[in-house]
């Protein structure tokens, strides 16, 4: 007679791990969806060029292009390149017929002259800016006003600005300005969407570091679990890792900017309470006598 086989080891006994997976891949594939939405609304108002003035055949055409935004100084670094058109310009453009002489707003700060018959270079300008304060942080808004009036031989002729923004810390919007022979435009700075987006995410992650390290405080005091060193290490090492995480943001915001008073600075005074707290009631529990230690 045959022995007897062994049996089938027992079925483990447990949910099956599809219920979870199933909601973290639909989180993963919306937040990608959203992620790209933003990105490509971004480019796309990267790659918008704004087009003010004077559409004659003779013209000044002026490519301005924001390579920078210094919201510290309140001024942004504006890329000039000026190509006249028709009659204007000898070489397909590269070069004016007489003295070119473009003129521009109060804001901006100095004119542009350029030599007949010579090769058109770009130039770099900067515009002053108004309103808003760099305190605000990440939610600062400015404005300023950008004109461009041209002179060749001495007469005033027409001028077409194309404006565009190349700074991806700041999304600008250009509203033209009615005009004759000039091309002027007012210009509305803020932080772009992504940028804001990061700033929130990092109050968020402050507050949440600081909630856990409360969390922690108040369990090690409640058991009265003396000094317990990994704890403290990882307290510690919060404190300071939080602001390293808060030099990180975008833009250099200075000290004492919404980023802070909303939360970089809170979470640091109750992770440095909580920390202080911690080591106060573990020294007390550690010289507690032995015949005053809670039994177990």
């Amino acid at each position: 007679m045959a022995p007897p086989s062994d049996p089938p080891p027992p079925r483990r006994s447990g949910g099956s791990i599809l219920p979870v997976l199933l909601p973290i891949a639909v989180l993963i594939v919306v937040a990608v969806w959203v992620g790209s939405w933003l990105q490509f609304s971004e480019r796309q108002a990267v790659d918008t060029v704004h087009t003010v003035g004077s559409s004659a055949a003779d013209r000044v055409d002026v490519e301005a292009v924001v390579q920078r935004v210094d919201a510290t100084a309140r001024e942004l670094v504006l890329r000039v390149w000026v190509t006249p058109r028709g009659t204007f310009g000898e070489a397909e453009g590269a070069a004016p017929v007489a003295d070119l002489s473009l003129q521009t707003s109060g804001a901006t700060l100095g004119d542009l002259e350029f030599t007949a018959h010579e090769r058109l270079a770009t130039r770099d300008v900067k515009v002053a800016l108004t309103g808003g304060a760099i305190s605000d942080y990440p939610f600062d808004t400015y404005a300023t006003d950008i004109a461009f009036r041209a002179q060749l031989g001495g007469k005033q002729v027409p001028v077409r600005l194309l404006f565009s923004n190349n700074d991806t810390l700041f999304s600008i919007s250009a509203e033209p300005r009615p005009s004759r022979q000039e091309a002027v435009v007012s210009l509305s700075l803020a932080r772009s969407g992504s940028l804001l987006v990061f700033a929130v995410f990092m109050m968020v992650v402050m507050w949440a570091l600081a909630s856990s390290v409360l969390l922690g405080t108040w369990y090690l005091t409640t058991r009265v679990k003396g000094l317990v060193w990994p704890a403290l290490a990882w307290m510690a090492a919060t404190l300071f890792a939080l602001a390293a995480f808060r030099n990180t943001a975008p833009g250099t915001p200075p000290i004492g900017c919404v980023l802070d008073w909303f939360a970089f600075l809170w979470a640091e005074t109750l992770i440095a309470l909580c920390l202080i707290t911690v080591v106060i009631t573990g020294i007390r529990t550690a010289l507690r006598p032995d015949d005053a230690q809670p039994t177990k």
